[in-house]
């Protein structure tokens, strides 16, 4: 039996996270509350969650990553805090009918105030480590194809645990991704998008993208988004009045057109479309739509800049739009969002009509 539900995002959206997932339990006939701490980036949704929700936990557009509450332990004794764990650990495996599981992890809150405890946590993540495998109940290598044991640490005296499914576990721990910035790309927005292709085309995108040839993106000066594209083996139309980065053009992959982003359109189908511009969300995604609508472009990946104030009900506006559109037109189509770990004020929208029009 589940006792709620550990949801992580980023420092100063627990609001628009705890939003989310009130309104997705509640379409699945669960109910619950929290009073998170704000600027800790994460959110504890106390709930009885019924199967249905759960399968839904990876759909979240707010929370990077997410998991079901098996158990809570408070006031752990700092001389033996590892004995109840796993003897904690030992029961939730019985009772759920897992023999064991694939990997571990020690888990803390993103936010500033917690920062020592994200030290305890790479350091305890050890000795658990070596005490699941002694016991049996953690496979002798890593295994991604089973469940993992997940433990979250408020401080160093109180954890909550949990097993999480491998087809609902985020690409990287937390959500938190851990990627190298590389040499010679003109800025640090290249890594948003390699995160988006990797959390919307899945862990082999690359090999996914290598049937891609030509590309387009909105609004590209300095070049972070075109980079990312000419990389993986792209043509791209760079469309922006600003200045693009010299080493980029000096590649011959790049066509630089001084262009206004929202009325430029390519002489002919491109595979990518992908849009960065900071402009009216509902604006960009109604651009983004009609591109792929139109047959200009086969793909889109576009971010969309929310206003503070009301980021969680702006992006159920634009939803609503979307959904609406592709129920009428395009009923296979796919539409998946995210707040990714590199996005900012922004989420990061992956569309793919299909090709049902025209």
């Amino acid at each position: 039996m589940s006792d709620g539900i550990l949801l992580y995002c980023r420092p100063g959206f627990e609001k628009e996270c705890l939003a989310e997932v009130v309104e997705t339990a509640a379409e699945s006939g669960c109910f619950g509350w929290a009073n998170p701490d704000m600027n800790s980036g994460f959110v504890v949704f106390e709930t009885t969650p019924t199967p249905k929700v759960i399968e839904r936990l990876p759909e979240l557009v707010f929370a990077r990553d997410a998991w079901a509450i098996s158990a809570r332990l408070a006031d752990l004794d700092e001389r033996d805090r590892l004995t109840p764990i796993i003897e904690t650990v030992a029961r939730i495996l019985k009772d759920a009918g897992i023999r064991q599981v694939g990997d571990v992890s020690c888990e803390y809150a993103e936010g500033e105030q917690y920062r020592p405890t994200a030290r305890f946590a790479g350091k305890f993540v050890h000795p658990v480590r070596q005490a699941l495998r002694r016991s049996g109940s953690l496979t002798p290598k890593t295994r991604p194809d089973l469940p993992a044991l997940r433990l979250f640490f408020k401080d160093s005296s109180q954890v909550l645990i949990g097993v999480d499914r491998p087809d609902g576990r985020a690409a990287w721990p937390m959500g938190i991704a851990r990627l190298k910035f590389p040499a010679g790309a003109p800025s640090r927005s290249t890594l948003k998008l390699e995160e988006a292709f990797s959390v919307f085309l899945g862990p082999q995108w690359r090999d996914r993208l290598q049937n891609s040839h030509t590309g387009v993106d909105l609004g590209a000066s300095p070049g972070g988004w075109t980079w990312q594209l000419v990389n993986q083996g792209m043509h791209v139309y760079a469309i922006d009045n600003g200045p693009m980065d010299e080493t980029l053009m000096a590649t011959t992959q790049v066509d630089h057109q001084q262009a206004d982003g929202f009325i430029w359109k390519p002489d002919r189908y491109v595979d990518w479309v992908v849009c960065d511009m900071v402009e009216k969300p509902a604006r960009v995604a109604f651009l983004m739509y009609e591109w792929l609508h139109e047959r200009h472009a086969r793909y889109a990946m576009f971010n969309l800049k929310l206003p503070m104030r009301k980021r969680f009900a702006q992006w159920q506006e634009i939803r609503e739009f979307l959904e609406s559109r592709i129920a009428q037109e395009h009923p296979k189509a796919e539409l998946r969002a995210k707040h990714l770990y590199h996005d900012r004020e922004e989420i990061t929208v992956y569309l793919d009509l299909k090709n049902q029009n025209g």
